[in-house]
């Protein structure tokens, strides 16, 4: 019975840090003020578009549009690969409308992207001059 109960016990810790595990890659990211971009629950592969105003990721079913300054430009170790590199982390808040707002906190975009996403939102071409 003893058996029973540790094993049981052993699967339900095991599950409850599942979770975590997940977040693993996200666990380092800050943002530009040096607050975590991820409470264990906020961050999450998610298509992205790069559009004559600049960035779009879809969270939700909902394409959002993505400030400039939460933009980071880099690969993340164990991406699986599923969005091309683009991953969210954020807040969505519900009004009482019943639509949702969402609050980007950190996106991830690949490397690659930097020139195109920067040229398309007006912030600089190509080579870096404004």
């Amino acid at each position: 019975m003893s058996t029973r109960l540790s094993l049981s016990a052993i699967l339900l810790l095991l599950a409850g840090s599942l979770p975590a595990w997940s977040h693993d890659i996200y666990s380092h990211l800050t943002d530009s003020w040096g607050n975590s971009c991820c409470n264990d629950q906020d961050c999450r592969p998610a298509p992205y578009r790069v559009t004559p105003t600049g960035v779009e990721m879809l969270v939700d079913g909902e394409w959002v549009e993505v400030p400039g300054y939460t933009i980071q430009y880099r690969a993340l170790l164990g991406d699986t690969g599923q969005t091309g590199g683009g991953h969210w982390c954020g807040r969505a808040y519900q009004k009482v409308d019943n639509s949702v707002f969402h609050v980007t906190q950190c996106a991830v975009l690949p490397p690659s992207t930097a020139a195109l996403s920067r040229r398309e939102s007006g912030a600089m071409s190509l080579r870096g001059s404004p």
